[in-house]
């Protein structure tokens, strides 16, 4: 058969492992030149023994580090009782483990229809990939607004500040960063869910532009009740999904 492309796999080496919180952690990893686009997701796969057992484990993790960035970054959570999560929040530097190849995935801006207004919506982990498609210059060229929203349960749960800090610096009048706090308050942001925030009408005047289907794309990544939540919101203001076949104003990329 012809247009299947096959997984292949790669030995990488564990170059760092960044706890920022019990839960919460950066693996930078070296490998040969992995070739992707900003979005995408690799796999990373490790053998794992219980009570004597040996099988070979593998789970998809998006990429932070831009494209031309030699070190992948991952940012995950461990999840109880996952075995690669756990795994992999024990790997120390000089540790291997391997890594799919090519990279997958449609959460790219090239799937995105011309519009003025880019909202990247996240929770947890789920900001990932908006942090390697920010490093590039593709966003910066192409819309005019930018919002970034990172809904957390806590505030130390806050990844990232200081690149995110960066990019405000760069780009103070295109660039919008709001975080959302559930569990505790929020001295920089907003308190209170996503969801809880648009419905309120506080997430869009933080950001100081309103999400329309005329000039708004909204890419959503993170858990699936977000993701729900959010979509049932967006239908309100006659925003779809956005298919290739039916353009739309909504991309999504679930995270479990």
């Amino acid at each position: 058969m012809t247009g299947i492309i096959r997984t292949s796999w790669h030995n990488a080496e564990v170059l760092s492992n960044q706890r920022w919180t019990e839960r919460l952690l950066t693996l930078r990893i070296k490998t040969e030149p992995l070739p992707f686009i900003a979005g995408q997701f690799v796999t990373l796969r490790l053998p794992i023994t219980t009570d004597g057992n040996t099988e070979l484990v593998a789970k998809s993790y998006s990429l932070i580090n831009a494209p031309e960035e030699a070190v992948l970054e991952v940012f995950y959570n461990i999840v109880p009782n996952g075995k690669l999560s756990n795994a992999l929040a024990g790997l120390q530097a000089g540790d291997s483990l391997e890594i799919s190849q090519p990279a997958k995935g449609f959460f790219v801006l090239d799937e995105i229809p011309k519009v003025p207004n880019l909202w990247m919506i996240a929770t947890g982990t789920g900001l990932g990939p908006y942090l390697s498609i920010l490093k590039t210059a593709q966003p910066w060229e192409r819309f005019q607004k930018i919002v970034l929203v990172h809904g957390v349960p806590l505030v130390n749960e806050l990844a990232y500040p200081d690149l995110i800090q960066g990019l405000l610096a760069e780009h103070p009048q295109q660039f919008h960063f709001i975080s959302c706090v559930t569990r505790e308050a929020n001295p920089e942001g907003l308190e209170g869910r996503i969801t809880t925030n648009l419905e309120s009408g506080a997430l869009e005047q933080a950001a100081g532009t309103h999400i329309s289907a005329e000039d708004t794309h909204v890419m959503l990544c993170g858990n699936h009740n977000m993701l729900n939540d959010m979509k049932e919101l967006l239908a309100k203001r006659v925003m779809q999904r956005h298919l290739r076949h039916k353009p739309g104003h909504i991309t999504t990329e679930q995270y479990f």
